[in-house]
Order: structure tokens, then C-alpha cells, then sequence
């Protein structure tokens, strides 16, 4: 059974930090592309980035490139987002998702952690 956990989330001020992680089992974990994915209150979700198996490869929305960056541990079966430069419109729900490098879709993710920005 895949499972995905993500942490780190929480409450911090505009201008602050978070580090979020997902803890993958149940599959390969180094053999699969990660993705991060956000869902802001009455909105779709939003891809924030992908990074590919062995972690070489990696792509960022245009809304976080520059402040957020993705990492992942194969040997931890763990997959990192570093936030920086927080702002109101970073607050959603955070959640990591196994992804299918070449379609970009993927097709097992978390439950979720939420973020939220504000003073």
C-alpha cells in the first residue's frame, strides 16, 4: 500500500520559513518522480514543483521559484520543500504526490499539512 505523510506545516508570519517533509513507503521511493501540490481555501490545486527520481532534475512554479526549494533522501524514502519568504498567498494545504515523470501526473498523495501565512 503507497503511503505518503507530509509534516511541518503550521502557522508563521509573512516573511518567515517552514520546512515541510513526506515520508513515502509501501513503493520504490527512488524510483519515482516527487511532486509538491498546494490548495489554497476555494481554489484548485496548484502544482508548486516536481523533482525527479535521483533528484537531479527539478522544476518550480513561477509563483515560488526563488523561495522555495525541493530535496529529496532515497535512502530516508523522504521528500523535502524549504520555504522561504513566506506571504499570505503561500497559505493552503501542502500535500507531496508520486508522480509520473514524463506526463507529469501523478497518481497517489497525501493527506496534506497546512500552511498558513499571517501576521
Amino acid at each position: 500500500e503507497v503511503q505518503l505523510v507530509e509534516s511541518g506545516g503550521g502557522m508563521v508570519q509573512p516573511g518567515g520559513s517552514l520546512r515541510l517533509s513526506c515520508e513515502a513507503a509501501g513503493f520504490i521511493f527512488s524510483s519515482y518522480a516527487m511532486s509538491w501540490v498546494r490548495q489554497a481555501p476555494g481554489k484548485g490545486p496548484e502544482w508548486v514543483s516536481v523533482i525527479n527520481s535521483a533528484g537531479g532534475t527539478i522544476y518550480y512554479a513561477d509563483s515560488v521559484k526563488g523561495r522555495f526549494t525541493v530535496s529529496r533522501d532515497n535512502a530516508k524514502n523522504t521528500l523535502y520543500l524549504q520555504m522561504n519568504s513566506l506571504n499570505p498567498e503561500d497559505t493552503a494545504l501542502y500535500y507531496c504526490a508520486r508522480t509520473d515523470w514524463f506526463t507529469f501526473y501523478y497518481d497517489y498523495a497525501g493527506q496534506g499539512t497546512q500552511v498558513t501565512v499571517s501576521s
